[in-house]
């Protein structure tokens, strides 16, 4: 008798019940969707807003500091790619770590990085918002904020296929003007349009001005470009692709947006014709100035409209349906208040998402202005659930499981410990400050849960932590 060949859904959604959960979240996501929503959620376009901050930084070589980024955080992806694949959940480090380690210890790594996920969207209404300033001066940044606030939750409300659709939309339109971008500067550096412009190899090296701690400060600058693959592992529970569809899906896209960073920083760099730094007048709008120099036909305009449509709508929608799972996840697992795992008709969670838009909504007008400290804070939270994350692939596989794969197991997460130990030491007073008063806080909170009883207990084979309570997502 024949049997029918199981289907990788079949087979995920049965690996999400061995975990103890049921199945809620709608499981239509193939892996291109994911690497499609993990490239809109990393920005292939995101240069453009900071290139002459990290140009300012790095002395010029822009597309080194991001090919270092790429090289940091591949290690940190590819402990993400094992655990993902172990523990195919919603709940991202939270769930890695409370599996990996203990459920304790995964509750502080979803706090951690609940703060980077809370914030992102913040930080990307404030980066439209000002955009949006500029194109319409003397407009309140506030109305744009929450423009963007509405056009993205009515979207998440809709349901995964609305942000697959939207998805696919803004990465063409994100790809194209990438393709402009490299045609303009071609040209304008064979033409000579801009005085003083040679593409060479300085901006990738150049031994008279690299150093450990230049490097290492711009670093910390160009790791919040590649936050976001990790967004991918919060989709989980809703792709079809099979156990390695999201470990694929979060490498692949980490290389094609870091391919994409270096090309477009590369020339803009050698269009920038060696100067040595941008004025606070200009650093903002470098990127913009510089195509407005190499094209002179209006493509300026063009460009900027585009990175504010991109950043207020692709890519904050992407962050506050990782954000939404994260909550989710988290109350499923009695963690966070139960109604947070609430799913609408849809099978979305509805009151995770409209939760993270009204904080959203509230924090940008106590953000606007303090990017660069709303960055930091970003940056610590998602970097501090890194560290956790490694130490649990090494907990799991090296300890428990006895896993003889040392290269995959025990030397790639050590050495992504140590790569975002160093960025996380060396970030700024203000981010470290801000991210331990947030780490207490969170003590706070598992303080309280502990005394009203909310406990975690083991099950399964030893390895697999059951957190849920009856008719909250457990099967």
């Amino acid at each position: 008798m024949n049997r029918s060949p199981r289907s990788p859904e079949r087979d995920s959604q049965q690996e999400l019940e061995s975990l103890g959960y049921k199945q809620e979240l709608r499981r239509s996501v193939s892996t291109a969707d994911l690497l499609i929503y993990g490239l809109i959620f990393m920005l292939p376009i995101a240069p453009w807003a900071i290139f002459g901050t990290v140009y300012n930084a790095s002395g010029g070589m822009v597309p080194l500091v991001y090919l270092i980024g790429l090289i940091a955080m591949i290690f940190t992806a590819l402990a993400y790619a094992q655990m993902a694949k172990h523990i195919p959940l919603a709940g991202s480090v939270f769930s890695y770590v409370g599996r990996g380690i203990h459920p304790n210890v995964g509750f502080f790594a979803g706090w951690a990085i609940l703060l980077d996920y809370l914030l992102v969207p913040t930080l990307l209404y404030v980066f439209a918002a000002e955009s949006m300033v500029g194109i319409f001066p003397e407009t309140p940044r506030w109305i744009w904020a929450v423009v963007f606030v509405v056009i993205n939750t009515v979207v998440n409300l809709a349901g995964i296929s609305s942000i697959k659709l939207m998805n696919r939309v803004f990465l063409a339109i994100e790809l194209l003007f990438i393709v402009i971008f490299v045609v303009i500067a071609v040209t304008a550096l064979n033409g000579g349009t801009v005085p003083g412009a040679e593409l060479t190899w300085a901006p990738l090296w150049d031994p008279e001005t690299v150093s450990g701690p230049l490097i290492a400060s711009a670093l910390s600058i160009a790791v919040l470009s590649f936050l976001g693959f990790d967004g991918i592992s919060t989709m989980a529970e809703e792709s079809t692709g099979g156990r390695n569809s999201a470990g694929k899906a979060m490498i692949t896209a980490l290389i094609i947006v870091a391919s994409c960073f270096i090309l477009q920083t590369w020339l803009a760099s050698a269009l920038a014709g060696g100067r040595e730094s941008f004025g606070d007048d200009e650093v903002g709008n470098a990127f913009f100035t510089i195509v407005e120099a190499a094209s002179s036909s209006g493509w300026a305009t063009a460009f900027l409209a585009v990175n504010v449509v991109a950043v207020g709508i692709a890519n904050a929608m992407a962050a506050q349906a990782a954000t939404s799972r994260l909550l989710y996840s988290m109350s499923r697992d009695r963690q966070l208040p139960a109604m947070l795992s609430r799913i609408n008709s849809r099978q979305v969670p509805q009151n995770a998402i409209l939760l993270v838009s009204g904080i959203s909504a509230v924090l940008v007008l106590f953000f606007v202005g303090q990017i660069d400290l709303i960055s930091s804070l970003v940056n610590f939270g998602a970097l501090f659930g890194f560290m956790l994350l490694h130490l649990s692939v090494i907990v799991l596989f090296i300890v428990r499981k006895k896993s003889r794969n040392f290269l995959l197991h025990l030397a790639v997460p050590v050495i992504g410990f140590l790569i975002i130990g160093y960025v996380l030491f060396n970030a700024n007073t203000e981010a470290k400050v801000g991210g331990l008063v947030w780490l207490l806080i969170g003590a706070g909170v598992f303080i309280y849960y502990r005394a009203t009883g909310r406990k975690t207990d083991l099950s399964g084979d030893g390895d697999a932590v059951s957190v849920a309570a009856p008719g909250q997502g457990k099967a």
